[in-house]
């Protein structure tokens, strides 16, 4: 079996969901997804060369050749791997597929049947549509007002209305009414913003604002809900304990990003002082990107995105040293069913598997976009580990068609 040619298409999701499929001589056909970065198409045909005549098979010895050509760009680490992790996967599934075996098997077989999911409910209601640079965009499915002015994700102005307790707690109620037993909610939402959007710093007001919303949340759906909060790596050391210890009656599952996570000792020092776990790693590349946060335990529960981290090996990797820390893994993830499927085949793979992201619950189309699997992939907070040989599913494309990005190739 030979590889003839890679191709790629983009949907607009909550954010971009790009598609890898590599196509081979004998028909079989592998398909991955990458997670979203300013010009990742450009270096996903760039790679088609290095794949062409190539026995897909070969993951691991493939996975290699394109790491040491993205080395000569410097690309140790970073949005190259977003690329090769769409790559891998798709390599993965094809392996699968010629062996008659899920992609699971091929790790080594399951722990489990079923994978646990939570909801991420961002600030207490759906999260807007957002580019490649986190800008906001208006997709044809999104409802709202004829006009739409983009605004920054992280804009240095928030003029936005003051995020509601009521809102939270709406929002849990609805998503533990679906079945889910783990959500997740945003801190750095209005009304929880520092006098200074540069210095990292929150005001005794903002850290009461967070504690409101979080205690809102457990007052409407209880403890027996598994909750998690979330900062996008905003805050001081200082800061972050202060936010840790007034949230620490509410038993959090974890803290996820409260500083930025490429310093390592601003993790150790905040994981070091608090009660409450510390969550890092959507941000980190492959096993060396994670080696030595588990090894010093710098956070308690490790988050890599199957989508960036470098694929299927690099994520085993962490997870088998992780369980040697005890350090559990909650896989980070934005994308499309089809990398939620992936994800789901490395969860059923791994011993210390807590719970994966789900974060597109306000897509109308998310369910449809793939083919061959029970409908709606998520049901009463779990998706059912697949049986077909490799992803063990496929991807719409008349409906990838119609929700496709301008501009991009579509399996071009």
């Amino acid at each position: 079996m030979k590889i003839v040619r890679l191709k790629t298409a983009v949907v607009e999701g909550n954010f971009d969901w790009t598609f890898v499929r590599i196509e081979t001589d004998e028909g079989i056909q592998g398909l991955g997804e990458c997670f979203f970065a300013p010009g990742l198409t450009g270096i996903l045909r760039s790679m088609e060369p290095l794949l062409v005549g190539e026995d897909p098979r070969d993951v691991h010895r493939l996975f290699r050749k394109l790491r040491l050509a993205a080395s000569g760009a410097g690309s140790v680490a970073g949005i190259v791997y977003n690329a090769i992790s769409g790559i891998e996967a798709a390599l993965w599934d094809l392996l699968g597929q010629s062996l008659n075996t899920p992609i699971y098997g091929l790790l080594g077989g399951k722990f489990r049947d079923q994978i646990r999911i939570y909801a991420d409910c961002h600030g207490g209601e759906a999260l807007e549509s957002l580019d490649e640079v986190l800008r906001s965009r208006r997709p044809s499915w999104l409802k709202q007002i004829a006009k739409h002015t983009p605004k920054d994700y992280y804009d240095q102005k928030n003029d936005e209305m003051e995020s509601s307790p009521r809102a939270y707690a709406e929002r849990a109620i609805a998503m533990k009414a679906q079945g889910y037993t783990a959500l997740k909610f945003d801190l750095d939402v209005p009304g929880a913003e520092g006098r200074d959007v540069h210095n990292r710093c929150l005001t005794n007001r903002s850290i009461d604002h967070m504690v409101n919303l979080i205690g809102a949340v457990r007052d409407a759906v209880g403890y027996d809900i598994d909750l998690a909060a979330d900062c996008h790596w905003r805050y001081s050391v200082a800061d972050a304990i202060k936010v840790a210890h007034a949230l620490e009656p509410f038993r959090l599952l974890w803290l996820e990003d409260p500083v930025p996570p490429e310093s390592i000792e601003a993790l150790r020092a905040v994981s070091s002082r608090v009660n409450v776990p510390i969550a890092t790693g959507e941000n980190l590349y492959l096993f060396e990107g994670f080696q030595e946060i588990l090894q010093t335990h710098a956070v308690g529960i490790a988050t890599p995105d199957l989508q960036k981290v470098g694929g299927f090996s690099a994520a085993q990797q962490i997870a088998n040293f992780a369980d040697v820390q005890t350090i559990p893994i909650a896989p980070h993830n934005i994308s499309s069913p089809v990398g939620t499927l992936a994800a789901a085949h490395f969860c059923a793979a791994i011993p210390n598997f807590l719970v994966l992201e789900f974060h597109a619950s306000d897509v109308p189309f998310w369910n449809d976009l793939v083919e061959g699997v029970p409908k709606p992939l998520i049901q009463n907070g779990m998706i059912q580990a697949p049986t077909k040989p490799g992803l063990g599913v496929k991807l719409n494309e008349e409906v990838a068609r119609k929700y496709a990005r301008r501009g991009e190739p579509f399996f071009e």
